[in-house]
């Protein structure tokens, strides 16, 4: 017995003694110093830790030091005794020894689940799924705030009696839409036959069949149903003439041949056709025209070319409604409707109660419109649309005394699966799936469906521009005197570059590295022309006037390439009259590398406001540096930021600024020099670890609309991990977040929320 006491004694200190042998000799050489008992630089005083008995929950301080250790930027430049190489690579193992060992003794923690409202967003792609209803049904809504850079945070999505106002009165629009009690009349469109081609004969508005037969126009297909093609043309000819006889094609498919009464008096002709969603080429050929037309005394003339529908007026709930209430009647077609709409409403199985209390609503509503299904169905999905189980997510938890982290239940995965990748409810199959309880074993499976799914572009808008903040771009002051060729036009167009190019990153697979630096864009003519870039691709109509389209275009060698040197961030990191190497050295290393500076000193006065410094902006700026309040940050960002000095405040490449030629070199903390923007972005694809790290975090926050606490590190260095097993291409990144302990799991019982930080604001 006292060999295993000994034993156990000997075990229990041996995480005091690791740590005193392995990292005090270091912290105590060249730390403690400034991080030590008095002297408590930073607020971190290293002095008070005597072993790891707390390094789980402080493991975010220990990788900091061996981040700023191994980036040479701790201990400062001004310190003339330095680590060697050996040293910073032997504390970097002791400290990740430490923490490897901290984080298998430690219980798997997913964190707190934070009920969430729908934001804007959601709302809307929730109606588009739910109700067939694809409309800005939320623009009356109240703002969303933002928490740790994004409007899904549950925290910050508050509830008040305006968004409960706007939440009844729209839920009322939508349901009235969904089922309109009157069936509205066809849509129509149409191409004036003047526009046709080939170009032929025209009086006026009228246009003749001559000298071609036939003549083709385009027309745009709102979606697949059936239509009518219909013309009025009008005839001249002597009585013994034959009749015109019409036969329509499209795309190039003869689809009917109608021949006419008469060859004195005008006629509508009319052809019912099936066709798909999208543009399509319509021709009508005049099938027993006279040899010769130009001189030929039959002529045959007309307007327009008209497409009437969806003749089927009816909204697609209605259509899918009649489906499923095949043949039933009364109260078991009302509890079939209520059923099927609030399960998909509620995302999750309905209740008996429930039910029992929407066919209710639904009866009620049926006997007052004189027994029409329609008025109940659209009185029940009005009140469903209002119900807090609609506009929050709010998951049950199927092992409530569970005393541990345990799974998901399978719809609320659904739903954060599909929150996630789509921004909207899930899908049929992940509702079966749910049902079967297979979804949690074919989780990965429906993570590259979903991903591959036109839905999943969401990530760009939803995620994407807000972790870059280019939605900031929309409110940046630009000084028009000075940038005179920056207009509204323009901003819309460089927030639409980024959207696109990050598009591209998701649908098409690429590696995320790509986002830091690419040899492609996409650009318009005036972009394009901004940038100047010259390219053939860009299309123009008949008149030659140009169409506005973005089109793909390679990139030169040189600076330009990847989200940095986009207009849109160049130009939301500027002030409005200059560029501002902080603001985009700021930028770089919270957004890109996830090591944000601290908060300025609230006594440092502004540069603009220290008129004792002199000379250019970046002789200005190693003046400011001189404050040693301001050296330790500064010399982190305004290097970064200097390496784009070459873009102007509103994103064009410039020479000079202030008559003086630019200087874009710079130093990184390490010792590595760059020439300007572009060696610098080769230097943050080899530093890869960190931005992809940064980025798993980024994407793990949004997933979970919480922010991430020191019990989630582990879970994102595996994020990490797979993403680099996966070439960093971005599905294997989405997919390796959904895979985590943190998105599949909730905790149990005995797990409290320890540290809780307030989420950060707008």
């Amino acid at each position: 017995m006292g060999v295993w006491v000994v034993a156990c004694l000997a075990g229990a200190r041996a995480p005091a003694q690791d740590f005193q042998h392995d990292l005090v000799p270091f912290l105590d050489k060249y730390c403690y110093e400034c991080h030590g008992g008095q002297k408590t630089k930073g607020d971190l005083d290293l002095k008070a830790v005597k072993d790891d008995s707390r390094f789980f929950r402080d493991q975010r301080v220990w990788r900091e030091v061996i981040n700023q250790v191994v980036a040479g930027e701790m201990p400062p430049a001004k310190k003339t005794v330095r680590p060697s190489p050996a040293e910073i690579e032997q504390l970097e193992t002791n400290v990740r020894k430490l923490l490897s060992r901290a984080v298998v003794q430690a219980k798997v923690d997913p964190g707190s689940v934070t009920i969430r409202r729908l934001n804007r967003t959601e709302f809307n792609n929730t109606i588009r799924d739910l109700c067939y209803l694809d409309s800005n049904f939320s623009v009356d809504f109240p703002a969303d705030d933002s928490g740790y850079g994004f409007d899904n945070i549950g925290d910050v999505l508050s509830f008040s009696p305006v968004h409960l106002e706007r939440f009844i009165a729209v839920g009322q629009q939508i349901a009235a839409k969904a089922l309109p009690l009157t069936p509205p009349e066809p849509d129509g469109t149409g191409v004036a036959m003047v526009e046709m081609t080939p170009r032929g004969k025209t009086t006026e508005q009228t246009r003749f069949f001559n000298p071609d037969p036939a003549m083709s126009g385009y027309m745009e297909v709102p979606s697949d149903a059936e239509y009518l093609l219909s013309v009025r043309l009008k005839p001249t000819g002597a009585a013994g003439d034959p009749p015109p006889k019409i036969a329509f094609a499209i795309d190039g498919a003869e689809v009917g041949v109608q021949t006419m009464k008469t060859v004195t008096k005008s006629e509508a002709l009319e052809v019912k056709v099936k066709l798909a969603h999208g543009k399509h080429l319509f021709t009508m050929t005049w099938q027993n025209a006279p040899p010769n037309l130009a001189s030929a005394k039959r002529t045959l003339s007309g307007y327009r070319l008209f497409l009437r529908g969806p003749l089927d007026t009816r909204t697609e709930m209605q259509r899918r409604l009649a489906t499923l209430t095949d043949g039933k009647v009364g109260e078991a077609r009302a509890r079939l409707i209520v059923n099927w709409f609030v399960s998909r409403a509620f995302r999750r199985p309905a209740t008996a109660g429930e039910i029992t209390r929407y066919i209710k609503v639904f009866t009620t509503a049926e006997q007052a419109a004189g027994g029409t299904w329609e008025a109940g169905a659209q009185a029940m999905i009005g009140v469903v649309l209002a119900s807090p189980k609609f506009i929050f997510r709010a998951e049950q938890d199927e092992q409530p005394t569970a005393a541990d982290a345990h799974a998901v239940g399978e719809f609320a995965l659904a739903s954060r699966l599909s929150y996630f990748l789509w921004g909207s409810m899930p899908d049929e199959e992940l509702f079966n799936l749910a049902y079967a309880k297979k979804l949690s074993a074919s989780l990965e499976a429906q993570a590259q469906r979903m991903l591959q799914d036109p839905r999943s572009r969401y990530l760009v808008t939803g995620f994407g521009l807000q972790w870059l903040q280019v939605r900031r771009l929309a409110t940046v002051s630009v000084d028009v005197s000075m940038f005179p060729e920056f207009n509204e036009a323009l901003r819309a167009a460089m927030m639409k570059e980024t959207e696109l190019f990050l598009g591209e990153i998701v649908s098409r697979d690429r590696s995320v590295l790509d986002i830091i630096d690419a040899d492609f864009t996409y650009v318009n003519r005036p972009l394009a022309d901004f940038y100047k870039i010259k390219s053939s691709a860009f299309s123009v109509d008949r008149r030659g006037r140009d169409k506005g389209e973005f089109v793909r275009v390679q990139l030169p060698p040189g600076d330009r390439g990847g989200v940095l040197t986009q207009a849109s961030i160049l130009t939301a990191t500027s002030n409005p009259t200059r560029t501002s190497p902080v603001k985009r050295g700021k930028w770089i290393l919270e957004q890109i590398l996830g090591t944000p500076p601290p908060p300025a000193p609230a006594d440092i006065p502004a540069l603009e406001s220290q008129h004792q410094l002199t000379g250019t902006l970046r002789q200005r700026m190693e003046q400011h540096r001189q404050n040693p309040s301001c050296a330790s940050c500064h010399t982190r960002m305004d290097a970064l930021g200097f390496a784009f000095e070459k873009f102007d405040a509103v994103g064009q490449v410039r020479t000079q600024d202030e008559g003086k030629p630019i200087d874009p070199s710079g130093k990184l903390p390490d010792g590595r020099a760059f020439t300007g923007a572009a060696q610098l972005k080769t230097f943050l694809k080899a530093d890869q670890d960190k931005f992809v790290r940064n980025l798993s975090s980024k994407l793990l926050i949004y997933a979970l609309g919480r922010g991430v606490e020191y019990y989630d590190e582990p879970a994102i260095d595996k994020i990490a991990s797979l993403a680099k097993k996966g070439e960093n291409r971005f599905s294997a990144l989405a997919v390796a977040v959904v895979l985590s302990d943190p998105f599949r799991l909730r905790r149990g019982t005995s797990q409290v929320e320890t540290v809780s930080n307030k989420p950060k604001t707008k």
